[in-house]
Protein backbone atom coordinates (compact mmCIF):
# COMPACT_ATOMS: atom_id res chain seq x y z
CA UNK A 1 0.00 0.00 0.00
CA UNK A 2 2.95 2.20 1.10
CA UNK A 3 4.13 1.89 -2.31
CA UNK A 4 0.85 2.51 -4.22
CA UNK A 5 0.98 5.51 -2.76
CA UNK A 6 3.93 6.63 -3.17
CA UNK A 7 3.22 6.17 -7.17
CA UNK A 8 0.20 7.87 -7.00
CA UNK A 9 1.99 10.89 -4.68
CA UNK A 10 4.70 11.06 -7.79
CA UNK A 11 1.99 10.88 -10.86
CA UNK A 12 0.09 13.52 -9.03
CA UNK A 13 3.19 15.41 -8.80
CA UNK A 14 3.94 14.98 -12.49
CA UNK A 15 0.36 15.96 -13.34
CA UNK A 16 0.95 19.52 -11.12
CA UNK A 17 4.08 20.46 -12.99
CA UNK A 18 3.06 19.45 -16.63
CA UNK A 19 0.08 21.83 -15.79
CA UNK A 20 2.67 24.60 -13.69
CA UNK A 21 4.90 24.23 -16.95
CA UNK A 22 1.54 24.86 -19.45
CA UNK A 23 0.56 27.85 -17.07
CA UNK A 24 4.19 29.34 -17.48
CA UNK A 25 4.32 28.74 -21.17
CA UNK A 26 3.16 31.82 -23.48
CA UNK A 27 1.69 31.36 -27.38
CA UNK A 28 2.83 33.37 -29.92
CA UNK A 29 -0.84 32.68 -32.74
CA UNK A 30 1.02 33.62 -36.00
CA UNK A 31 -2.57 35.18 -38.61
CA UNK A 32 -1.76 35.93 -41.97
CA UNK A 33 -1.38 34.09 -45.26
CA UNK A 34 0.24 32.07 -47.33
CA UNK A 35 3.75 33.63 -47.05
CA UNK A 36 3.74 33.08 -43.55
CA UNK A 37 2.11 29.41 -43.17
CA UNK A 38 2.86 25.98 -42.51
CA UNK A 39 3.92 23.92 -45.79
CA UNK A 40 3.17 20.27 -46.49
CA UNK A 41 5.60 18.11 -47.64
CA UNK A 42 4.64 17.70 -50.87
CA UNK A 43 4.53 21.54 -51.70
CA UNK A 44 8.49 21.60 -50.23
CA UNK A 45 10.80 23.39 -50.62
CA UNK A 46 8.18 25.92 -50.18
CA UNK A 47 8.22 27.40 -46.60
CA UNK A 48 6.17 29.94 -44.58
CA UNK A 49 8.26 32.27 -42.30
CA UNK A 50 6.56 31.00 -39.26
CA UNK A 51 7.83 27.35 -39.74
CA UNK A 52 11.41 28.95 -39.31
CA UNK A 53 10.18 31.21 -36.68
CA UNK A 54 9.12 28.56 -34.33
CA UNK A 55 12.73 26.95 -34.23
CA UNK A 56 13.64 30.49 -32.92
CA UNK A 57 12.36 30.26 -29.24
CA UNK A 58 13.05 28.26 -26.04
CA UNK A 59 10.47 26.22 -24.54
CA UNK A 60 9.07 28.73 -22.44
CA UNK A 61 7.17 30.00 -26.03
CA UNK A 62 4.90 28.00 -28.26
CA UNK A 63 4.68 28.88 -31.22
CA UNK A 64 0.72 28.44 -32.99
CA UNK A 65 1.42 29.36 -36.72
CA UNK A 66 -2.79 29.13 -38.05
CA UNK A 67 -1.65 31.11 -41.08
CA UNK A 68 -3.39 29.85 -44.15
CA UNK A 69 -2.95 30.20 -47.70
CA UNK A 70 -5.09 32.27 -49.45
CA UNK A 71 -6.27 33.87 -46.34
CA UNK A 72 -6.73 37.82 -45.85
CA UNK A 73 -8.03 39.26 -43.15
CA UNK A 74 -12.08 39.00 -44.20
CA UNK A 75 -11.85 35.30 -45.40
CA UNK A 76 -9.63 34.27 -42.01
CA UNK A 77 -12.80 34.99 -39.99
CA UNK A 78 -15.59 34.91 -42.63
CA UNK A 79 -14.15 31.69 -44.57
CA UNK A 80 -16.08 29.42 -47.40
CA UNK A 81 -16.30 25.63 -46.64
CA UNK A 82 -16.47 23.03 -49.33
CA UNK A 83 -20.39 22.38 -48.05
CA UNK A 84 -21.21 25.77 -48.56
CA UNK A 85 -20.96 26.65 -44.94
CA UNK A 86 -18.83 29.66 -43.31
CA UNK A 87 -15.74 28.84 -41.10
CA UNK A 88 -14.04 31.02 -38.53
CA UNK A 89 -10.36 30.79 -38.24
CA UNK A 90 -10.36 33.15 -35.48
CA UNK A 91 -12.76 32.02 -33.45
CA UNK A 92 -10.59 29.18 -32.02
CA UNK A 93 -8.03 31.37 -31.49
CA UNK A 94 -9.87 33.96 -29.31
CA UNK A 95 -11.47 31.08 -26.86
CA UNK A 96 -7.98 29.85 -26.19
CA UNK A 97 -6.01 33.14 -25.81
CA UNK A 98 -4.88 33.76 -22.68
CA UNK A 99 -3.83 36.79 -21.18
CA UNK A 100 0.13 37.31 -21.83
CA UNK A 101 -0.19 35.68 -25.26
CA UNK A 102 0.91 37.56 -28.52
CA UNK A 103 -1.19 37.43 -31.77
CA UNK A 104 1.46 38.35 -34.70
CA UNK A 105 -1.20 39.42 -36.92
CA UNK A 106 0.10 39.91 -41.11
CA UNK A 107 -2.44 40.29 -43.99
CA UNK A 108 -2.11 42.66 -47.16
CA UNK A 109 -0.91 39.96 -50.18
CA UNK A 110 -4.59 38.66 -50.36
CA UNK A 111 -6.36 41.83 -49.22
CA UNK A 112 -5.34 43.73 -52.35
CA UNK A 113 -6.80 41.18 -54.63
CA UNK A 114 -10.04 43.32 -55.06
CA UNK A 115 -11.29 41.23 -57.90
CA UNK A 116 -11.93 38.43 -55.62
CA UNK A 117 -14.97 39.63 -53.22
CA UNK A 118 -14.33 37.08 -50.99
CA UNK A 119 -11.09 37.48 -50.59
CA UNK A 120 -10.26 40.91 -51.56
CA UNK A 121 -11.02 44.37 -49.06
CA UNK A 122 -11.37 47.74 -49.35
CA UNK A 123 -8.66 50.14 -47.88
CA UNK A 124 -11.37 50.83 -45.18
CA UNK A 125 -12.48 47.50 -45.10
CA UNK A 126 -8.80 46.46 -44.21
CA UNK A 127 -8.66 48.85 -41.55
CA UNK A 128 -11.49 47.71 -40.02
CA UNK A 129 -10.92 43.82 -39.47
CA UNK A 130 -7.21 44.73 -38.45
CA UNK A 131 -8.57 46.46 -35.55
CA UNK A 132 -11.12 43.73 -35.11
CA UNK A 133 -8.64 41.45 -34.32
CA UNK A 134 -6.51 43.86 -31.76
CA UNK A 135 -9.30 44.55 -30.14
CA UNK A 136 -10.07 41.32 -29.46
CA UNK A 137 -7.01 40.13 -28.22
CA UNK A 138 -6.94 43.06 -26.14
CA UNK A 139 -10.28 42.03 -24.61
CA UNK A 140 -8.38 38.54 -23.84
CA UNK A 141 -5.43 40.58 -21.82
CA UNK A 142 -3.34 39.43 -25.15
CA UNK A 143 -0.58 41.36 -26.85
CA UNK A 144 -1.40 42.51 -30.80
CA UNK A 145 1.69 42.94 -32.99
CA UNK A 146 1.11 43.87 -36.22
CA UNK A 147 3.41 43.37 -39.03
CA UNK A 148 3.48 44.56 -42.78
CA UNK A 149 3.16 41.52 -45.72
CA UNK A 150 6.69 40.85 -46.95
CA UNK A 151 7.70 42.00 -50.26
CA UNK A 152 7.15 40.41 -53.43
CA UNK A 153 10.28 39.62 -55.61
CA UNK A 154 9.17 41.62 -58.82
CA UNK A 155 11.64 44.23 -60.82
CA UNK A 156 11.39 46.32 -63.37
CA UNK A 157 14.75 47.48 -65.36
CA UNK A 158 16.93 46.48 -62.39
CA UNK A 159 14.56 48.14 -59.33
CA UNK A 160 12.61 46.30 -56.80
CA UNK A 161 8.74 47.15 -56.99
CA UNK A 162 6.80 47.09 -54.26
CA UNK A 163 3.36 45.56 -54.80
CA UNK A 164 1.12 46.04 -52.19
CA UNK A 165 -0.03 49.44 -52.81
CA UNK A 166 -1.56 51.41 -49.76
CA UNK A 167 -2.40 48.27 -47.68
CA UNK A 168 1.07 48.56 -45.76
CA UNK A 169 0.33 52.12 -45.35
CA UNK A 170 -2.96 51.08 -43.54
CA UNK A 171 -1.27 48.66 -41.04
CA UNK A 172 1.20 51.96 -40.14
CA UNK A 173 -1.74 54.16 -39.64
CA UNK A 174 -2.96 51.54 -37.42
CA UNK A 175 -0.04 51.14 -35.25
CA UNK A 176 0.39 54.54 -34.79
CA UNK A 177 -2.79 55.47 -33.84
CA UNK A 178 -3.70 52.68 -31.54
CA UNK A 179 -0.14 52.65 -30.50
CA UNK A 180 0.20 49.23 -31.57
CA UNK A 181 3.93 47.64 -32.05
CA UNK A 182 4.55 47.06 -35.80
CA UNK A 183 7.20 44.76 -37.21
CA UNK A 184 8.02 46.94 -40.51
CA UNK A 185 8.22 43.35 -42.60
CA UNK A 186 7.73 45.19 -46.38
CA UNK A 187 10.38 47.42 -45.61
CA UNK A 188 13.21 44.75 -43.86
CA UNK A 189 11.76 42.77 -47.04
CA UNK A 190 12.50 45.06 -49.55
CA UNK A 191 16.31 45.49 -48.20
CA UNK A 192 16.66 42.19 -48.26
CA UNK A 193 15.87 41.21 -51.75
CA UNK A 194 17.99 44.31 -52.99
CA UNK A 195 20.61 43.17 -51.00
CA UNK A 196 20.53 39.60 -53.07
CA UNK A 197 20.10 41.44 -56.18
CA UNK A 198 17.81 41.22 -59.26
CA UNK A 199 19.50 37.40 -59.89
CA UNK A 200 20.39 36.64 -56.37
CA UNK A 201 17.62 37.07 -54.84
CA UNK A 202 15.82 34.23 -56.74
CA UNK A 203 17.38 31.88 -53.84
CA UNK A 204 15.12 33.17 -51.28
CA UNK A 205 11.82 32.36 -53.51
CA UNK A 206 10.27 29.07 -54.83
CA UNK A 207 12.40 29.12 -57.66
CA UNK A 208 12.48 25.47 -58.80
CA UNK A 209 14.25 24.06 -61.83
CA UNK A 210 12.35 20.84 -63.74
CA UNK A 211 13.01 17.24 -62.12
CA UNK A 212 12.31 18.14 -58.79
CA UNK A 213 9.84 15.62 -57.32
CA UNK A 214 7.67 17.97 -56.09
CA UNK A 215 7.68 20.57 -59.02
CA UNK A 216 8.86 18.12 -62.51
CA UNK A 217 7.64 20.66 -64.90
CA UNK A 218 9.76 23.98 -62.61
CA UNK A 219 8.75 26.74 -60.52
CA UNK A 220 8.99 30.53 -60.51
CA UNK A 221 6.99 31.94 -57.93
CA UNK A 222 8.31 35.15 -56.61
CA UNK A 223 5.78 35.38 -53.60
CA UNK A 224 6.26 32.60 -51.95
CA UNK A 225 9.77 31.98 -49.83
CA UNK A 226 12.12 28.68 -49.69
CA UNK A 227 13.96 26.92 -46.70
CA UNK A 228 16.90 29.47 -46.85
CA UNK A 229 14.38 32.18 -47.66
CA UNK A 230 12.26 31.51 -44.90
CA UNK A 231 14.76 31.85 -42.29
CA UNK A 232 15.74 35.24 -43.33
CA UNK A 233 12.72 36.35 -43.16
CA UNK A 234 12.22 34.99 -39.80
CA UNK A 235 15.52 36.29 -38.27
CA UNK A 236 13.85 39.68 -39.59
CA UNK A 237 10.66 39.21 -37.41
CA UNK A 238 13.04 38.01 -34.96
CA UNK A 239 15.25 41.44 -35.09
CA UNK A 240 11.78 42.89 -35.03
CA UNK A 241 11.27 42.04 -31.71
CA UNK A 242 14.42 42.91 -30.26
CA UNK A 243 13.98 46.21 -31.89
CA UNK A 244 11.10 46.58 -30.08
CA UNK A 245 12.61 45.51 -26.83
CA UNK A 246 9.80 42.88 -26.40
CA UNK A 247 9.48 40.96 -23.51
CA UNK A 248 9.76 37.70 -25.70
CA UNK A 249 13.03 38.82 -26.48
CA UNK A 250 14.51 36.76 -23.96
CA UNK A 251 13.52 33.91 -24.85
CA UNK A 252 14.67 33.94 -28.64
CA UNK A 253 17.42 31.45 -29.18
CA UNK A 254 19.25 33.33 -31.70
CA UNK A 255 22.46 32.19 -33.25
Amino acid sequence: MKKIGTLISGFVMVIFLLALQQEQTLTIYIIGDSTAANKDKRTFPETGWGMAFAKMFNQQVRIDNRALNGRSSKSFKQDSGKDGSTINHWEPIFENLRRGDYVFIQFGHNDEKVDKPNVGTSLGEFEQNLTFYINQTKEKGGIPILLTPIARRKFENGVLIKTHGQYPAVIRKIARNMQIPCIDMEDQTTVLVRSYGEDGSKKLFLHVDSGNMNYPQGKKDDTHLNTFGANEVARLVAKGICELQLPIQENLMLK
